[in-house]
């Protein structure tokens, strides 16, 4: 496989403040990929940049190892993007708005129309899935069918890639599911796809590998099971009520993090030597103790604290 995109220490500032700074980072070809962060926290910045919406200070950017800007117009052809925020030309019905974003790849149209009617029974697919009324003017849809319009418009025309910000935003849990049926169809039909989102649940269950950003900067980029798994571990003690002084016990105070205790219960984050714990836990006066992965919520505190 691949590299279908390669961000290379790139970096945006508005003014003096910040945007994203030094951010490198790989997507593989046929992958789905996740981009976690809270609101703030650079995603929607990273994505617009990526795309040739806005001008880096610095660094560089390759999509289908073509540089952007430069090869802008025939990157741009082959994805499908989505924005947090999808806004549309009041007056407009959804079908309008569909065929109006599939008219900026002219070429279809023009010189291909059999695969443009395909991309429109595509959109009518969709709208169907996404129970989204095609007939509807855009001022009259809610937060949610303007979110599934944007969706439309972006999965519709069969791309290589699709790059999504916060695309589950407004969505009721079943769209979220059908949503998410849709992407993997996708990805097994060829599609990469780039997915940013502050849902880490969503991102657990879907996504191959992932990128943690916190104020601009890239904190890990690994697969999914590995931030979950190799790298932290939720340590569980029962019998304590209260955590035992981890210097005398030879664990590091950097690699405790999330300390919880509720009654004789004391649970905590570790990202240590595996045999340091369990040597520490074999000195402690326990009733029993359990190691495991944590979700990634967790996880993603531990990056983040």
């Amino acid at each position: 496989m691949g590299h279908i995109i390669e961000l290379r220490d790139l970096t945006k500032y508005y003014g003096r403040n910040r945007g994203i700074e030094h951010l490198t980072l790989n997507v593989e070809q046929g992958e789905i990929f996740g981009f976690i962060g809270p609101n703030g926290a650079g995603k929607s910045t990273a994505i617009r940049t990526m795309l040739g919406l806005l001008k880096p200070n610095s660094g560089s950017v390759k999509i289908f190892g073509k540089s952007m800007p430069e090869e802008k117009t025939e990157i741009l052809k082959d994805i499908g993007y989505l924005p947090s925020e999808p806004v549309f030309y009041s007056g407009m019905r959804v079908r309008d708005a569909i065929r109006f974003a599939l008219s900026f790849y002219g070429r279809m149209q023009k010189e291909e129309p059999a695969f443009y009617k395909a991309c429109l029974e595509e959109a009518d697919g969709l709208c169907e899935r996404l129970k989204l009324d095609a007939g509807k003017r855009v001022e009259e849809l809610s937060l949610g069918n303007r979110k599934k319009a944007g969706i439309v418009c972006a999965l519709a025309h069969r791309a290589k890639l699709y790059i999504l910000d916060e695309p589950t935003s407004g969505l009721d849990p079943l769209m979220q599911r059908e949503f998410f049926e849709i992407l993997q169809e996708k990805n097994e039909a060829g599609a990469a796809i780039f997915l940013s989102s502050h849902v880490l649940g969503e991102i657990q269950r879907y996504c191959h590998r992932a990128a943690v950003i916190r104020e601009g900067k890239l904190v890990v980029a690994d697969n999914v099971a590995n931030i979950c798994g190799d790298s932290v571990k939720k340590v569980t003690l029962h019998g304590l009520t209260e955590l035992p002084d981890l210097g005398r016990m030879c664990l590091p105070d950097t690699a405790v993090s999330g300390i919880e205790i509720h009654g004789d219960t004391v649970s905590f984050l570790y990202s240590g030597d595996i045999h340091l714990l369990l040597s520490a836990l074999s000195r402690m006066p326990l009733a029993d103790a359990a190691i495991t992965e944590p979700p990634l919520e967790e996880t993603f505190l531990h990056f983040y604290s």
